[in-house]
């Protein structure tokens, strides 16, 4: 890349008015679907999830019946990859990348489409097809994430490949860097994952992996600290707990535990153990050393410029779009089955969580919260489903306590029937008791500030 301080202004001057259309445009597009957000009838969302949304209410029970399609025609697209190699698999990096799959992933799949089925058709044991497991995936979560990772795969090349990742990032490098230990780059990804939806998150910092922008530690680090639920979700939690008038508290209350816990993460295992290495063991492509003499913004705005006149045409950014969709429908959505499944099996009908919850009863007295025997259960429920501890806590009298529950369940961020499973799913380097570690560490970071928060306000 051309970037020698000394006649970096007259680099500047070269570029047209064109390269310039080039790296606006999109890039303000990308904000507009990815970031800005709007309000709706049912709460605060982004474009990206009003768009997946309305399209799920428009396709109303077709859109489980698509999915699960989807989820077997990727089963059986998978069985034809490895057992018959044909040439289209073979000669397509792409294809080769996305079927020809570990044995693990083989099994994995299967399993998602064998509970899909299972559910959609109403056959099988009762623990697997149930409203509160299988059902709960098949009509609640999955349609969800169908709809969001079509629009959110298809307009992703808007944020990545026109230069807008380049900009922010010069701009935010000093901030990112010392804070959350992660690339300038990374903050509009994290900004993305928090304000938009955790989803999206997953999606945008994969792409930013395989691409080669970010180590694995940074990419464990952004996927595992910012994908937080949405804000339209957070309203859902807080209103099923009776607890609306508190919203302001509750969420000032989720970005401040969250903000300790992206600072603290990091800096300890299992995350700071990553290595430096890249997705393909190239050299990392981002460069935030910045020239003597050069402002940030000049800086940026030639970083940006260079990478938007380098892009390629609407047909290629398309194609990488469908691509993107079909990575996450085929490599995604039957993870998401077969994990999200188990666990909401293992939560609902065997008394495990309850069993690994009694030590927090004993911490959650010592922080004097009222109901620790009810409330200890919702502080490790929240892996198998984020919503579970709202349910569990929903009998809870306290007011203090519902709202630490909330305040909780939303800041653990790992929950294997959505989060879980996509990371899993996608090709971030975390591996399962990578996330249980996480999940666990997690809960003990933020759980002492929204009990200090909560003390505060009851």
């Amino acid at each position: 890349m051309r970037h020698e301080a000394s006649n970096n202004q007259s680099e500047l001057e070269a570029f047209t008015s064109k390269d310039y259309m080039k790296f606006l445009l999109p890039s303000l597009f990308g904000i507009l679907f990815f970031i800005i957000p709007i309000p709706t009838e049912d709460g605060i969302t982004i474009p990206v999830a009003f768009l997946a949304n309305g399209v799920n209410g428009i396709l109303g029970e077709w859109v489980p019946i698509l999915a699960v399609s989807i989820i077997t025609v990727a089963v059986i697209a998978t069985a034809v990859a490895k057992i018959f190699r044909p040439t289209w698999v073979t000669s397509s990096p792409f294809w080769t990348n996305l079927l020809d799959v570990s044995r693990n992933w083989v099994i994995a799949r299967t399993a998602g489409m064998i509970f899909a089925l299972m559910t959609i058709l109403t056959l099988g044991p009762d623990f697997i097809v149930a409203d509160i497991t299988g059902g709960l995936l098949i009509y609640d979560l999955i349609p969800i994430l169908f709809t969001t990772f079509f629009f959110a795969g298809l307009l992703l090349p808007l944020l990545l490949n026109f230069g807008l990742l380049e900009f922010v990032g010069t701009m935010l490098v000093k901030l990112m860097r010392p804070l959350f230990t992660l690339p300038g780059r990374s903050s509009l990804d994290c900004l993305a994952s928090w304000v938009g939806d955790g989803t999206i998150g997953v999606l945008l910092t994969s792409k930013q992996y395989e691409g080669g922008f970010y180590s694995k530690r940074e990419a464990a680090v952004v996927a595992t600290t910012f994908s937080v639920v949405s804000i339209t979700f957070t309203i859902v939690v807080i209103s099923y707990l009776n607890m609306e008038n508190y919203f302001l508290h509750y969420y000032g209350t989720i970005t401040l535990a969250g903000v300790i816990a992206a600072i603290i993460m990091p800096r300890i295992p299992p995350l700071s153990r990553k290595t430096e290495d890249t997705f393909d063991g190239s050299a990392k492509k981002t460069d935030e050393v910045m020239p003597k003499g050069v402002s940030v913004f000049s800086w940026g705005k030639e970083k940006a410029l260079f990478r938007a006149k380098g892009s390629q045409g609407p047909g290629a950014t398309l194609k990488e779009g469908f691509q993107n969709v079909l990575d996450m429908w085929i490599g995604v959505l039957p993870i998401v089955m077969a994990i999200g499944t188990v666990a909401l099996v293992i939560a609902e009908f065997t008394s495990f969580f309850t069993i690994i919850g009694t030590p927090f009863e004993y911490i959650l007295m010592a922080m004097q919260v009222p109901e620790a025997a009810a409330a200890a259960p919702t502080m490790v429920v929240g892996f198998a489903d984020m919503f579970l501890p709202a349910v569990i806590g929903s009998g809870v009298e306290s007011e203090m306590t519902r709202f630490i529950i909330a305040c909780v369940s939303v800041t653990q961020l790992v929950y294997m029937s959505e989060m879980g499973g996509l990371l899993l799913g996608s090709k971030l380097p975390v591996k399962f008791r990578e996330l249980v570690m996480i999940f666990l560490l997690r809960t003990l970071i933020t759980l002492p500030v929204v009990v200090a928060v909560a003390h505060l306000i009851f």
